[in-house]
């Protein structure tokens, strides 16, 4: 995913309005050398990678949705006198825990939470920050400094530091968690969306709709939008992944997910303690955690790909 990173500019820059070609009959949007390119092409499809991706997040997907059908058992209910049985164990495929819960009807039940602190706060921010990079982008130099400079502010703090931080006061539970990760994820968004802007704003096409006479709003959402939104949806997948992680490790610290619900990062946390004597028990969760965020970022690669989204150095 470096391609990814490197379409968002170094915290407290401002990229210079650079005039890009327009051809409106090839639908294609080309910046100078080393800035991200945009090329549609109706030929171009999904890489098969990552229609692999999709299919492991579908089936993520159907497990949390379908999770009292698929789950063996009680994901809370415990037997203590079947306490860390071994993977492959009759009527518990992936053993037990450390308080004789069935690892298997966790793991599917863990899916919920794990995908609603992956999507919810990457939909937040990807809404609040696609609006403010596009206000910056669209604004004059005195409003674009100060919306800027204001999310370099939460830009300069070590994400996840600032996400502990911030469910820390708000107390844990999934709805602070959210909270917390949505507001780290906005400045990441806002920039890509800034970037973009400032690149395309002194297109033809551009000037022709200020010509015409379009408000800010037509021009915002109608001219530029369309233009940036490939490079947001791409950039933002590969943020679900991330967001994964976070909040994993939210619930992890005892600020995400509260015990005995079922999440992955409390999984990791209750089978820490037997990380020596049952290692492979830690893995389950572990590599569940790995397998989702890997999954989403391959699909963001492919996506890149598909948008034909394309980054140099800078």
């Amino acid at each position: 995913m470096t391609d990814l990173v490197k379409t968002a500019p170094a915290p407290g820059t401002v990229p210079a309005p650079t005039p890009p070609t327009s051809n409106a009959a090839a639908g294609d949007v080309d910046g100078p050398e080393g800035a991200t390119t945009i090329r549609r092409s109706g030929n171009r499809r999904l890489p098969r990678t990552a229609w692999a991706a999709l299919v492991v997040i579908a089936v993520i997907v159907l497990c949390a949705v379908l999770a009292p059908v698929l789950a063996p058992a009680d994901p809370v209910a415990g037997d203590l006198t079947r306490r860390l049985m071994p993977i492959g164990t009759p009527g518990n495929l992936l053993g037990t825990d450390g308080q004789g819960r069935d690892m298997l009807s966790r793991l599917i039940y863990g899916a919920r939470p794990s995908l609603l602190a992956g999507l919810v706060p990457v939909v937040i921010a990807g809404i609040i920050g696609t609006f403010l990079g596009l206000f910056a982008g669209l604004s004059g130099a005195r409003v674009h400094g100060t919306v800027m400079r204001t999310l370099d502010v939460l830009y300069a703090f070590p994400a996840v530091l600032l996400a502990i931080a911030i469910a820390a006061a708000l107390g844990s539970g999934i709805s602070n968690s959210i909270i917390a990760l949505a507001v780290i994820l906005i400045p990441p968004i806002a920039r890509v969306t800034e970037a973009e802007t400032v690149r395309i704003r002194s297109a033809d096409f551009m000037d022709a709709a200020r010509t015409s006479g379009a408000g800010w709003s037509a021009i915002a959402f109608r001219q530029v939008l369309p233009n940036v939104a490939p490079v947001v949806v791409v950039y933002a997948t590969a943020l679900i992944g991330l967001s994964i992680v976070y909040s994993a490790g939210l619930s992890y610290l005892g600020l995400g997910v509260s015990p005995p619900l079922a999440e992955w990062g409390i999984m990791v946390s209750d089978l820490q303690a037997f990380l020596f004597t049952a290692p492979q028990l830690v893995m389950v969760p572990a590599v569940a955690i790995l397998v989702a965020s890997v999954a989403f970022n391959v699909l963001g690669d492919g996506l890149r790909d598909w948008f034909n989204v394309r980054g140099t150095d800078r």
